[in-house]
């Protein structure tokens, strides 16, 4: 599944791909992701549900532009507007990472309807951020300028980090490429260096505001976020159910795939019919 549509926004240009039939799902990733983690998902659903994929604007395919903010208020801004680009009403969305922040604030804030809401290790809620994370924001011009091959090495070791099972050596490559030259270094440290926990705050405190299915799946062995910050989440969601996956990661969809896979389509055809 290719994002071979492209859509521009205030300057942006986001790319997204969309396949298959049947009820709208759409995908957002987080940092430092993009689309790819959830494609071969988004590929096995695709028989019975019309699939959407993005890359939101400073990651993947999408545009890196040094002018234009990256924060968890204009990624809630892109999401809604492409929404509405897309023509959806109340699609189903699976959210990971910053994905969480984003298509909350999107439904809470911006008041986009939503079918559902399955979340997967997301960054919804404070505090987050790892020692690594935290060290970016404070010197992120600094980091930023190092030598490519310390960067290059820099990006390897935290991203694998955010493995339980350990990366094969291609999938690090995927997942490390967009973040390397001269356009994809600074972009790295420039997202991080746009966080901002406030978000996270407002999220918190509009949590009971939700009424629509939510389900929050959590990988046991995930270092970046602890599941006890998942299952605050879900007790703070009236009705929303928690399910922990053993032997996984931050990176769940490459710790345990079938797993994931397997809550997708049974918390998908749920939720539909």
């Amino acid at each position: 599944m290719d994002l071979n549509e492209t859509f521009t926004w205030e300057g942006r240009r986001i790319a997204w791909g969309r396949a298959g039939s049947g009820p709208a799902v759409v995908f957002c990733h987080g940092t430092p992701w993009s689309s790819w983690l959830w494609r071969p998902f988004a590929e096995a659903l695709s028989s019975d549900f019309t699939v959407y994929l993005w890359d939101m604007p400073g990651y993947g395919r999408s545009s890196k532009d040094a002018d234009h903010p990256v924060d968890f208020g204009v990624q809630a801004e892109v999401f809604t507007a492409l929404l509405a680009h897309w023509g959806l009403d109340r699609p189903h969305v699976v959210a990971h990472d910053y994905g969480g922040a984003v298509s909350l604030r999107a439904h809470l804030v911006h008041e986009v309807p939503l079918a559902s809401l399955l979340m997967a290790d997301v960054v919804a809620i404070p505090p987050s951020g790892s020692p690594f994370f935290r060290l970016v924001q404070q010197h992120p011009d600094v980091l930023a300028q190092v030598p490519p091959y310390i960067h290059e090495a820099l990006v390897k070791a935290y991203i694998g980090g955010a493995s339980h099972r350990g990366l094969r050596a291609d999938d690090l490559a995927e997942l490390t490429a967009p973040w390397l030259g001269e356009e994809g270094q600074p972009a790295f440290y420039r997202q991080i260096a746009a966080y901002d926990e406030r978000y996270l705050t407002e999220n918190e405190a509009l949590l009971d505001r939700i009424d629509i299915p939510v389900t929050v799946l959590w990988g046991t062995d995930d270092t970046w976020i602890p599941l006890a910050t998942g299952e605050r989440l879900t007790a703070g969601i009236p009705g929303a159910t928690f399910t922990p996956v053993d032997q996984a990661g931050h990176l769940i969809h490459l710790d345990a795939p079938v797993a994931l896979a397997t809550q997708l389509r049974s918390w998908l055809t749920r939720v539909s019919t």
